[in-house]
Order: C-alpha cells, then structure tokens, then sequence
C-alpha cells in the first residue's frame, strides 16, 4: 500500500523540480513576448537606422491625397509617378527620365512596375511630342493643383513617388535622388511585397 501511494503523491524534490520545469517552460514561451511588447512601447533596443532611403508616407495616403484621379486598372503594378503641380520644367522632365531608367533597371522584375506623370499644367508641345515618341509606356494622370497646394505637408516642386499596386504613397523622393537609392528602394519593396 505504501508503493502505491508513494507513485502518485511525488516527494517534495519531486514536486519542487516539476514547479521549476513549469516555470521554465512559461518564462521561455512568454518571455520573448513580454521583451518584445516592452521593446515597442517603451521604445529600447529599437534600431535608429532604416533601410530606405526616401521620406516614408505611413499614413496610407492615395494618390488622391495630391489631386491625381487616375484610371482603375485591370491589371495593378507598382508605379514610379513624377508629379509636378505647376507645370513640368526641366526637374520634373528628369525625373521623368530618371523614372524610367529606374524601371528599365528592374530588369526582369519590370513587368511589375510602371511609370507615370501627373502635371497640374499643360505641358510645352515639344515635350508633349517627345513623351509620346520616347516614352510610350508612360502613363498620364491629371493633377488638381489646388487640391495639391491645399495640402501643406506636400513639397512644392516636382517629386517622384513609389506608389504601391492598391494606390497607396509609400516613398517620396525630391528632384535630387539618385537613381541608384530609387532603384534599391523599390527592389526591396519588390522583393518583400506579394502583391503588384
């Protein structure tokens, strides 16, 4: 009788040695939590560096947000959209380009990007005739000035935009970006996104 009793009720260095496998088992399963919850809302051991290299636009803006109505496509992509709100002058007509050499630079992730201008003002009709003849896959987009200037966090001036496939702003950069910071910018965004 003293067998049986003895196998189900453990001794105390039994009983002691199984609390401490619980413990340790719940501080392994919610200690990584707990850290990680304390990380984030008290803001310690966060990373100060990023990883991008224009002005990131987390607030979920779309394109609607600078004035551009632009058509629902069947089929959606990333875009590389140059806006100018008062006119395309020569920053505006290289970013243009920078635009698309960006693209071109995908190489075979293109497909999954294009490229787009929106302007607030007509534009001079040799560059109208030059876009037509040089850049044919260049999609055009109205731009409401007023709405544009009315929002004063935007720059003034012509800016390119990583826009996401859902139209969502994602990155802005200014008319002094390099090509190459652009380019691996949205080969990440490419690389990390399931979409577009």
């Amino acid at each position: 009788m003293n067998t049986m009793s003895s196998g189900i009720h453990p001794s105390h260095p039994q009983r002691r040695r199984g609390r401490l496998q619980l413990l340790l088992i719940v501080a392994v399963v919610l200690g990584p939590m707990l850290l990680a919850s304390a990380m984030y809302r008290f803001g310690f051991w966060v990373p100060e560096s990023r990883s991008y290299d224009g002005v990131l636009i987390a607030t979920g803006e779309g394109r609607d947000a600078l004035g551009i109505t632009a058509p629902v496509t069947s089929e959606p992509r990333w875009e590389l959209l140059v806006t100018a709100p008062h006119g395309c002058a020569e920053a505006c007509q290289d970013l243009v380009y920078l635009a698309r050499q960006i693209n071109i630079g995908l190489a075979r992730e293109a497909g999954r990007a294009g490229h787009a201008l929106a302007v607030g003002a007509a534009l001079e009709h040799a560059y109208e005739q030059r876009l037509t003849r040089e850049y044919p896959q260049l999609k055009r987009y109205t731009l409401d000035p007023a709405v544009y200037d009315a929002n004063a966090a935007l720059p003034s001036g012509a800016q390119l935009w990583i826009v996401d496939p859902h139209g969502n702003l994602v990155l802005r950069y200014d008319e002094h970006a390099k090509g190459k910071a652009i380019l691996d910018d949205l080969k990440h965004l490419l690389k990390i996104s399931q979409i577009g």
